[in-house]
């Protein structure tokens, strides 16, 4: 029976407990400052005692890629010398850091973002295939803008040997491990998904097939980084798909490839359900009607969505998406336990993890090996001093996602929920995310 305060070997890292900030967005880009922004968002994790920090979403080419604005790139090798300021940070509390590779794909801003389309109108986005029909409708009809480029044989092999080269990259800035991001609708799971994937090579048909790309960012990865670096990544279940997509991954599909990933070498899988399209299935919870509403990101809105009509469409179908996908405590627990029953590599849990009974409950059972949360951090930077301090514990986050929304304009993943802000204050006053190293 596996406790919080348990170690936990991954891929021959120690974990020095099972608590871990899953992948945000920081925000912090590539700027002079982006070093300090990190920094400062991260550090505070590891000094309240988290075991483990992956670090959000980094895309590993110069142009293109991004899902939203404020991403880090991580193709510069000077640039990511420079992260070594981070790593000693977090390593200094005894914490270990990971850095998580991305590419968005098909999801990328040159899709979705009509300001970015305009300052970069030579930019395509790198597909798997051709669009599906359901994405070529909305491309019609204005939602969305597809130009796409569909990667040759050869150009998805270069594209894994950048998957590769980044994590060289960070291991050398004294990163612990590479997280591939293989869920969330970016390119790996859209390599994985037969929604996106209608290839004809070797990258395409069957479930193997279609998993052979992340199996060769593994290969990739290892060839540059070693065999004692941990390489883990997400794993995706498209069981939030709408009932018109046929094809898609389900609850079998997700556990066979966890299977398969656990044989091909990865040291860790993140079990995750989801959608086929970038929608309300990630965040689960409330709708954000206070960030619709805030005049500050209004602006900002219409340049990314094109203009104040769209910016409320886009509002609208948030609206209707909230209602279909309710908050859900542990959303990713049976997912996570029926690989647990089936891998011998450590599974991690994420998504609607909230209060330290049910992070018990889920390891003692056996179905995770550590629990990750993400959105609570925004509210509270210093959570792990009171998850791991206190058997009744719970997080400060409502779950009312207007940390996310104002996202899409380039401003940062914090919380702006009144009665969550002065739940924090309360708990610094009361000493609660103090903690000794």
């Amino acid at each position: 029976m596996a406790e919080l305060e348990d170690p936990l070997d991954v891929g021959g890292v120690e974990l020095p407990n099972r608590l871990y900030r899953a992948p945000l967005l920081e925000c912090a880009g590539n700027g002079p400052d982006a070093v300090e922004t990190l920094i400062a968002d991260l550090e505070p994790a590891a000094a309240a005692g988290a075991g483990l920090i992956c670090q959000g979403a980094t895309v590993v080419r110069e142009r293109g890629g991004c899902a939203a604005p404020g991403m880090t790139r991580v193709h510069d090798p000077s640039f990511v010398a420079d992260l070594e300021r981070l790593t000693e940070a977090v390593h200094a509390h005894g914490s270990r850091i990971f850095v998580q590779l991305e590419h968005g794909g098909l999801r990328s801003m040159e899709t979705w973002h009509a300001g970015y389309r305009a300052a970069n109108p030579d930019l395509r986005q790198l597909a798997v295939s051709r669009p599906p029909a359901v994405l070529r409708a909305l491309d019609r009809a204005g939602f969305l803008e597809y130009d796409p480029h569909v990667l040759t044989t050869a150009e998805v092999h270069d594209l894994a040997a950048d998957f590769g080269r980044c994590a060289a990259y960070a291991v050398d800035a004294g990163y612990d491990g590479v997280h591939v991001a293989g869920a969330n609708m970016g390119i790996v799971q859209q390599f994985l998904s037969p929604f996106y994937n209608r290839r004809d090579d070797e990258f395409g048909g069957s479930r193997a097939a279609r998993a052979r790309f992340l199996e060769l960012v593994h290969d990739e990865v290892r060839e540059r980084v070693g065999p004692d670096v941990p390489v883990m990544t997400k794993v995706p279940a498209e069981t939030a798909a709408p009932a018109f997509v046929r094809r898609h991954l389900t609850l079998d599909d997700g556990v066979a490839l966890c299977e398969r990933l656990a044989d091909a070498g990865f040291d860790a899988v993140v079990p995750v359900q989801c959608s086929v399209f970038w929608d309300a299935s990630i965040v689960r919870g409330e709708f954000p009607g206070r960030a619709w509403r805030d005049d500050r990101f209004r602006e900002g809105y219409e340049t990314a969505f094109g203009s104040r009509l769209r910016a409320l469409g886009v509002a609208a179908l948030n609206w209707l998406q909230s209602l279909q996908y309710d908050f859900e405590p542990a959303w990713n627990r049976r997912f996570a336990r029926r690989v647990s029953e089936r891998v011998a590599v450590p599974v991690l849990a994420e998504g609607g993890i909230r209060e330290r009974p049910q992070i018990d409950r889920l390891l003692a059972a056996g179905d995770c090996d550590a629990v990750g949360m993400g959105r609570p951090f925004y509210a509270e930077p210093r959570l792990p001093a009171r998850i791991l301090d206190a058997e009744e514990a719970a997080v400060a986050c409502e779950n009312c996602n207007n940390c996310t929304v104002p996202q899409a304009t380039g401003a940062a993943g914090v919380c702006r929920t009144p009665s969550v802000l002065a739940k924090r204050g309360e708990l610094r006053r009361e000493g609660a995310y103090e903690r000794e190293e």
